[in-house]
């Protein structure tokens, strides 16, 4: 079964995990599915708050946090990661964007673009100007991206990305799904590309005649 990678471009950690997984694919020969989600809409769903709401008056946890993510970028030598100036970015129509440019099959691409223009030169994406402008820089068709994205099946599907992630017990971004297994967290990588490395159990497989 193929892994997923649930995302959304306004989690930095998202991003930090997209840069690190092609190495895992390649070491694996596995492929992840890339799914939008809506990071506010998981929220919602499961009472989660973002770590800086959530850890406001535990001012050790956040700086703590602060210090596993430069542990992470130095460990897999991310140097081209620059913090969004200004985050949080409301990201529902870059999410409905990605299902639109799914839908095109151009979804690596947009993937790449956004958070390249996220978390490496930064701009402030909720903005529909500079959406516009980065989506045609990034050579992808804008106009078209961007009508889809207002159209309500895309909106539809981008809902149900995000229920399922719920349903699969998700409750922030990023989250993988190997088989029936969810991980949380970029930190937990390690253990996604154990489980596409383990033989399945004998009794998991398929009996043969």
């Amino acid at each position: 079964m193929q892994p997923i990678f649930y995302f959304d471009f306004g989690s930095p950690n998202a991003y930090l995990a997209h840069r690190v997984i092609p190495g895992i694919e390649d070491r694996t020969g596995r492929r992840f599915r890339y799914v939008p989600v809506l990071l506010g809409g998981l929220f919602k769903l499961t009472g989660n708050q973002a770590p800086m709401l959530a850890f406001a008056n535990i001012p050790n946890k956040l700086a703590y946090e602060r210090r596993e993510m430069a542990r992470f970028i130095e460990r897999h030598t991310l140097t081209a990661f620059r913090m969004n100036p200004y985050f949080p970015v409301n990201t529902l129509q870059l999410m409905r964007g990605a299902v639109a440019a799914e839908t095109e099959g151009m979804l690596a691409a947009y993937v790449e673009a956004m958070f390249h223009f996220m978390w490496e030169e930064p701009r402030k994406l909720d903005d529909p100007a500079i959406m516009a402008a980065t989506l045609a820089e990034a050579g992808l068709p804008a106009d078209r991206l961007i009508a889809l994205a207002q159209q309500e099946p895309i909106k539809q599907q981008l809902l149900a990305n995000t229920q399922a992630a719920y349903a699969h017990g998700a409750f922030g971004i990023p989250s993988f799904m190997v088989g029936e297994e969810l991980y949380f967290g970029k930190d937990r990588l390690d253990d996604v590309e154990a489980a596409l490395t383990t033989p399945p159990k004998t009794s998991d497989r398929q009996s043969t005649p």
